[in-house]
C-alpha cells in the first residue's frame, strides 16, 4: 500500500510537516482529508492546508507557497477564510454584525441582513416586516439589537427606521411614497419612481433600512461568512449560504426561480412574483438574512418560508427598490 493510501502513514507525515505548513502566513489549519479535484472529492488521501485566501502561485514567493507534496503525499489547498469562534446570534453585540438578532421595537425579532450605502450614508438592511413592523411603523421608530424576543429593551437601541418599501397586501391599495413622512411622501410625488415597486398581487420586495445611531455600532463582517464581495444574480442550482438569527450558518441551493408565491404575514396575505426558492435552510427569525453565493456575493434577501422551503427576494430587486449598494469593506 502506498503512503498516500495509508491513513496512518499520511497522518504521521502530516504531523511531521504541520508546524512548517501552519507557520505560513496565510494558513489557518492543517489536517488529513480526501483531495478535491475540479470540485470533486477523490479517494486519494492528502495533507489538507486551509488558507484565509487562495492566491495564484504567481503571486506567492517560494516561502509562502504550499509545496505540492510532502514526503510523497500530495497536498491540497482549501480556502476557508478566517476561522473564528462562533458567536450567539441572539445576543447583544457591539459592533453588531449581520446575521444577528434585530428588530423594530414592537416586533419579536428578525435578522440584520447586511450593511449598505445610500447617498454615501451607512444603513442596516433587513425586511420591512423586521424593521418596519409590516408597514405599521413610522420613520424614526427605534430599532433594537437584539430584538425584543431575545431580551432587547430600549437600552439596546442601535438605530432608527429610515425607509421601507410598503408591502401591498392582497385587497389593499398601494401605500404612497416609500415608507417616508407625509412631507417626504409629498416630495416623492415629484421625484423619479424607483425601478421596483410593490402593488397588490405583484410584490417584489420585503425590505427596509435602519440608520445606525453612530456608524461605529455596526460592522460589515457577516457572522460566520465574512464581508460580502458585492452582489450577483442567482439561478437554478446556485449554491447558497446565509447566517441568521434562528438557525445560524446554513447552506442550500436555488431550486426554483421566477416564483409566484402567496405569503401569510400573520393574517394578511401578500402575493410576490419573480422570487427565488431554496430548500430548508431557514426558520422563523431568519427573516432579513442576506443570502450569498459561495463567492460571498449577496444574491438575495430572505423573508419567508416553511418547514421545507426558503423564499427570497433577488437582491437586484432590493437594490433597485431602495437605491442602495452593498458594503464590501
Amino acid at each position: 500500500m502506498s503512503a498516500s493510501n495509508d491513513l496512518a502513514a499520511v497522518r504521521q507525515i502530516k504531523r511531521a510537516a504541520e508546524a512548517h505548513l501552519a507557520g505560513k502566513a496565510n494558513t489557518v489549519a492543517v489536517g488529513v482529508g480526501y483531495k478535491i479535484s475540479n470540485g470533486v472529492v477523490t479517494n486519494e488521501l492528502a495533507v489538507m492546508v486551509s488558507v484565509r485566501r487562495k492566491l495564484p502561485l504567481a503571486e506567492l514567493t517560494e516561502a509562502q507557497a504550499v509545496p505540492r507534496s510532502v514526503d510523497g503525499v500530495r497536498t491540497d489547498v482549501v480556502e476557508t477564510g478566517e476561522i473564528v469562534a462562533f458567536q450567539d446570534p441572539k445576543a447583544k453585540m457591539r459592533p453588531a454584525r449581520p446575521g444577528v438578532s434585530i428588530g423594530h421595537f414592537q416586533i419579536t425579532a428578525g435578522t440584520f441582513g447586511c450593511l449598505v450605502r445610500k447617498g454615501g450614508e451607512l444603513f442596516i438592511l433587513s425586511n420591512n416586516h423586521v424593521l418596519a413592523n409590516s408597514n405599521n411603523a413610522q420613520v424614526g421608530d427605534p430599532v433594537w439589537q437584539p430584538g425584543r424576543a431575545d431580551g432587547g429593551t430600549s437600552a439596546d437601541q442601535i438605530g432608527a427606521l429610515a425607509e421601507f418599501v410598503p408591502i401591498a397586501f392582497d385587497g389593499s391599495t398601494p401605500a404612497p411614497g416609500n415608507g417616508c413622512s407625509p412631507l417626504s411622501s409629498l416630495l416623492s410625488a415629484f421625484a423619479p419612481k424607483p425601478k421596483v415597486q410593490n402593488v397588490p398581487g405583484d410584490n417584489k420586495v420585503d425590505c427596509a433600512l435602519a440608520r445606525p445611531t453612530t456608524p461605529d455600532l455596526v460592522n460589515a463582517d457577516i457572522l460566520n461568512i465574512g464581508v460580502p464581495a458585492g452582489t450577483a444574480a442567482a439561478t437554478l442550482g446556485t449554491a447558497l449560504q446565509k447566517s441568521g438569527r434562528n438557525t445560524g450558518y446554513t447552506t442550500g441551493t436555488v431550486t426554483q426561480i421566477d416564483v409566484r408565491v402567496n405569503v401569510n404575514d400573520g393574517g394578511p396575505t401578500a402575493t410576490f412574483s419573480g422570487q427565488l426558492m431554496a430548500g430548508a435552510m431557514s426558520q422563523g427569525g431568519d427573516s432579513g438574512s442576506a443570502v450569498l453565493d459561495m463567492q460571498k456575493r449577496v444574491v438575495a434577501l430572505l423573508y419567508a418560508g416553511s418547514a421545507t422551503t426558503t423564499i427570497m427576494n433577488p437582491i437586484q430587486y432590493v437594490v433597485d427598490a431602495l437605491g442602495i449598494e452593498v458594503v464590501t469593506q
